[in-house]
């Protein structure tokens, strides 16, 4: 079975750093897209940042600039490089993977960023 296994995620104050790193097994077939949503306290799910295997990038507005997503296709790796958090990034990340050729979604479980004094 497909699995998504994040880790990384932690508490830091705001301005820090923090880097997350997320590992896909269990599959013969390629990822298309992979990368990042999170859920922030009282908010939905909202995406971060993706990549595909051509190596197009998405970001949400409220993370460009601050916010590097990095893919390792051979090995099925995505990592998720954080800078200047800000209280507002206080969510659970979860890692996002999607399949060819089925077009199959698959989620982790989720990591806990939290940005606070």
């Amino acid at each position: 079975q497909v699995q998504l296994v994040e880790s990384g995620g932690g508490l830091v104050q705001p301005g820090g750093s923090l880097r997350l790193s997320c590992a896909a097994s269990g599959s013969r077939f390629s990822i298309y897209s992979m990368g990042w949503y999170r859920q922030g306290p009282g908010k939905e799910r909202e995406l971060v940042a993706t990549k595909t295997n051509a190596g197009r990038t998405n970001y949400a507005d409220s993370v460009k600039g601050r916010f590097s997503i990095s893919r390792d296709n051979a090995k099925n790796t995505v990592d998720l490089q954080m800078h200047s958090l800000k209280p507002e990034d206080t969510a659970v990340y979860y890692c996002y993977a999607r399949f060819n050729p089925v077009g199959a979604d698959y989620w982790g479980q989720g990591t806990q960023v939290t940005v606070s004094p």
